[in-house]
């Protein structure tokens, strides 16, 4: 039975990094790239004129940044998922992606079987954190959660906890409901309440604290 592929845009500045994605993308047979972006407009245009199942969106565009640039695809159109790539070294610019709607997060030095399937995992609407993302949030909350801040941010459950936790021990979703002894989609369910609550976390607070954080490391 043959599937249309997944049409993916690739948004990066980097050139040599698009060829490096578009190369790997291109050579699955499920998987098409039907177009590259190398700044935030460009992204927000190439989106409405290719109408992608999936964005690879790096979130430091110049010009309009990764997180403005999902903002504005996803208003006008909601159904794509934007996966995002990320060095993650700021925690913050993460959140408002994730406030932004964007529905995966990976690291940029993400192994390719890795990526590969986290294309499709978003494609197919899952929420997705990679290994590396999972472990930094958990940190973050750990960080973030212990005194008066908690109000501002939703507790996560004891399930979601440890749910993240698995994640952040380079399990799949899949290998996650196999240790939790959940199904899949009650694995997938967390993943994206997880998400959820992340999204709704006050937009103003994570900038509060990165002030905070950077007068008190001087």
């Amino acid at each position: 039975m043959h599937h249309t592929p997944i049409r993916v845009l690739v948004a990066d500045d980097h050139r040599l990094f698009r060829d490096g994605l578009r190369a790997l993308l291109n050579s699955v047979p499920d998987l098409e790239v039907v177009g590259e972006a190398g700044d935030g407009e460009e992204v927000v245009a190439k989106a409405a004129a290719v109408q992608p199942d999936v964005i690879l969106m790096d979130l430091q565009l110049p010009g309009l940044n990764g997180v403005e640039a999902t903002r504005r695809i996803l208003r006008s159109q909601p159904s794509v998922n934007v996966l995002v790539l990320t060095m993650f070294e700021d925690t913050d610019t993460v959140l408002a992606a994730m406030r932004a709607g964007a529905r995966g997060y990976i690291l940029k030095d993400t192994d390719e079987e890795a990526l590969l399937r986290s294309v499709r995992a978003v494609a197919s609407g899952e929420a997705l954190f990679g290994p590396g993302v999972a472990e930094r949030l958990m940190r973050y909350l750990a960080e973030a959660t212990p005194s008066a801040e908690r109000a501002a941010f939703p507790e996560l459950t004891d399930r979601e906890r440890e749910v993240l936790w698995l994640l952040a021990q380079g399990l799949s979703n899949q290998e996650v409901a196999d240790r939790m002894g959940i199904s899949l989609k009650t694995a997938r369910n967390h993943v994206s309440n997880i998400l959820g609550r992340l999204q709704v976390a006050r937009p103003d607070r994570g900038r509060r604290l990165g002030a905070r954080r950077r007068a008190g490391s001087g």
